[in-house]
């Protein structure tokens, strides 16, 4: 392990482009319980960059920019709704966050279910098209 990097409790960490980040914060704060970790605006109320955590989690956002870099992502919806990620929450109860999700106009793409490694757990798209599976395995707990 490279020992520049600081002992934090996420070391890795998503991030992602919205058209609207503003509305993304919101819709995953009220969904998913993310917490504001810092919010930076950009230029016409856009965002510059967002930190939104979750336990010992963390995901980066901020608006679409017209950039050289920026150009390189798009929202699912301008590729045929296809991804090449996803991301993965951990939380005690499936059931209170999928019903959230649905009542947020969240479009459920994987049902709420029983999974053969112990997980309830299910997967929900946000308004600009990312997925976000939901469910109570956790990755840090013992195997054995």
């Amino acid at each position: 392990m490279a020992t520049d990097v600081p002992n934090s409790p996420s070391t890795i960490m998503p991030a992602m482009r919205y058209r609207d980040a503003s509305a993304a914060i919101e819709w995953l704060s009220k969904v998913f319980g993310l917490q504001k970790h810092a919010v930076y605006p950009g230029p016409n109320g856009t965002i510059g960059h967002a930190e939104l955590a979750l336990g010992g989690g963390m995901i980066m956002l901020g608006s679409e920019k017209d950039d050289t870099y920026g150009r390189g992502f798009k929202p699912p919806g301008d590729v045929g709704d296809v991804e090449t990620r996803s991301v993965y929450i951990v939380v005690d109860d499936a059931n209170v966050v999928y019903e959230r999700a649905k009542a947020a106009g969240g479009r459920i793409v994987r049902e709420l279910q029983e999974t053969d490694y112990g997980s309830r757990e299910f997967t929900v798209k946000d308004a600009e098209g990312h997925s976000w599976s939901v469910g109570t395995y956790n990755p840090w707990a013992s195997h054995s």
